[in-house]
């Protein structure tokens, strides 16, 4: 169904796929995991290593679960799953059951992490770096008004340890 490739055959548009089509982020294990929707994010090189950066405030529920795994994955899926993109990025794991409630078809990767059988794209990481967003250190302050709550993001690095495309 997956088919694994190397990052340098990775030949999408980074910047469509996190702002345009979103990105579900999960962690956990196949007995219980929980994911949400994001469209904050990033791919590149960093250390000599293919990573993904993503954040996560603490206030979120799929926080704990990234905190407590050593990997991730991040999924992109086609235009017609959007609606499961958006129930999962306006309803908490601490008010539906995401495992069920969304209908995907999880799959147990080989680090032990979740990603979807519908999904298009699978980028699974291991994290390999956090850092606590602050207040202090941005440089254009409008960027704060992001944060009426002071909920900053916590951002991790996850180096990409399988790159799945759909066949």
């Amino acid at each position: 169904m997956f088919k694994k490739i190397a990052q340098s055959d990775f030949n999408y548009n980074v910047f469509n796929l996190i702002d345009k089509d979103w990105m579900l982020i999960t962690a956990g294990d196949i007995s219980k995991y929980n994911n949400m929707t994001a469209s904050w994010g990033g791919m590149g090189i960093l250390w000599n290593k293919p990573v993904t950066y993503i954040f996560i405030r603490p206030t979120r529920f799929t926080y704990n679960f990234i905190e407590q795994n050593d990997y991730f994955t991040i999924c992109f899926f086609e235009e017609k799953y959007r609606n499961i993109l958006q129930l999962s990025g306006t309803k908490s794991g601490n008010q539906i059951n995401k495992m069920t409630e969304l209908g995907l078809t999880a799959i147990k990767s080989e680090n032990n992490s979740v990603y979807y059988a519908e999904s298009k794209i699978v980028i699974e990481c291991k994290k390999i770096y956090f850092q606590d967003l602050n207040k202090n250190n941005f440089l254009e302050k409008k960027i704060i008004n992001h944060y009426p709550k002071n909920d900053f993001h916590r951002m991790y690095v996850g180096e990409i340890t399988n790159l799945l495309i759909k066949n």
